[in-house]
């Protein structure tokens, strides 16, 4: 039987030209941010892949699974198999894709800063750093459902009014469209020639005019509401309306209590994470959602940087109360300041809370006496003239 000659493999060494155009068929690397996302099918999106309410279930469930002891590679694959939202979903991939590719978890959030802001990135970078992912995860999370549960008390403060006015709206807007017009013309032919009553005539004129111009009055709504957002995208405007929301006699106390929690609590939890003090300023700054709020804590933090404390500094810039200065001038005292800016934040929470029931209690019997007073106006003018009708009858 022949026996097959084997050659002994080559031991010439390949040149650098032909090596560098050999393809690699074993092993892949995707750069930080995936390419193995790319290839995916991207899915149609308008607006943001995921609300804060969302975001607050995702870095809740996260949290969990990384203080349960699993890697944070694996957490991620996990919540993104349960994930419904296609945008969402990639996005975490997307996460994941970069931790495969050699780097870090923040460096994921880095590359999908549409989704996670400054102060999510830089807490998780100094848990990261701390070694303590799985405690910064948990502030994050008790951070986010608080600031959901206070907006969700205001929003939903604000449903019943809004349903109000809306209701009313358009219940007056047909009565003075459609309805009005057609006692005018009575009016006209049985009073034969004499003058309506002042406040019939006043009616009658706001009638015809949103009868002749309810397309334009339509169409001004959403233009009023464009022309809003640009002003208040200038820095005037911005300046502007938040030193309103901050100063309003009803509202402007609510506002206040609400801007001091989100700074106090933002603070505390960028300090008790182990972010440096200059750098949570800043962050503080950038997510306060007031301009006047964010210019104090910008003197703030340049008087910090010049080796001063934090608590003098915010008592001269005139917008925060002296108990606030008093007890984070406490916390420094003690070495306890993010304990005590925790502290500050649970009880403005309380206050915000407080507030919100209380205005919408007054807001409720406001809304109520207004649409009644208007209804009463338009029956009240419409039964003048039929007064002066019956007086004028022979007897």
């Amino acid at each position: 039987m022949a026996k097959l000659a084997v050659r002994p493999a080559s031991t010439t060494p390949v040149p650098a030209t032909f090596a560098a155009k050999a393809p690699s068929r074993t092993a892949v690397t995707f750069p930080v941010g995936g390419t193995a996302a790319k290839k995916r099918r991207r899915p149609i999106t308008f607006g943001r892949p995921v609300n804060g309410k969302g975001l607050a279930v995702f870095t809740r469930q996260l949290a969990t699974l990384v203080k349960a002891g699993m890697p944070i590679l694996r957490s991620l694959e996990v919540l993104a198999r349960q994930e419904k939202r296609p945008a969402f979903k990639e996005v975490i991939e997307n996460i994941g894709d970069a931790i495969r590719s050699g780097g870090n978890f923040s460096d994921g959030l880095a590359a999908n800063e549409k989704v996670f802001d400054r102060l999510y990135i830089n807490m998780v970078k100094a848990g990261e750093a701390g070694g303590v992912l799985d405690t910064v995860l948990e502030r994050l999370a008790v951070f986010m459902e608080k600031a959901q549960r206070i907006a969700g008390k205001v929003k939903a403060a604000m449903v019943y009014p809004v349903i109000i006015v809306i209701v009313a709206s358009l219940i007056v807007s047909v009565l003075m469209i459609f309805v009005i017009p057609t006692f005018k013309n009575i009016f006209r032919d049985m009073l034969k020639g004499q003058p309506l009553p002042a406040l019939t005539e006043g009616l009658m004129i706001v009638s015809n005019f949103l009868k002749e111009h309810y397309v334009y009055a339509l169409a001004g709504l959403p233009a009023l509401y464009v022309l809003y957002r640009l002003f208040s995208r200038t820095r005037f405007g911005a300046r502007l309306i938040d030193w309103l929301l901050i100063h309003a006699p009803v509202v402007g106390d609510l506002f206040l209590k609400s801007a001091i929690a989100r700074f106090t609590r933002t603070f505390g939890t960028l300090l008790a994470s182990g972010v440096p003090i200059l750098q949570a300023l800043v962050i503080t700054r950038d997510t306060s959602g007031n301009v006047h709020v964010a210019n104090a804590i910008n003197v703030v933090h340049d008087r910090v940087k010049e080796g001063d404390n934090v608590a003098k500094p915010l008592e001269s810039t005139h917008i925060f109360p002296g108990m606030v200065t008093s007890m984070i001038e406490v916390g420094e005292e003690t070495g306890a300041l993010p304990d005590m800016l925790t502290r500050i934040a649970d009880t403005y929470d309380e206050e915000v809370d407080t507030a919100v029931a209380g205005l919408t209690s007054i807001i409720e019997p406001i809304m109520i006496v207004f649409m009644a007073v208007v209804v009463g106006l338009i029956v009240v003018a419409l039964f003048l003239p039929m007064v002066s009708i019956i007086q004028n009858l022979p007897t």
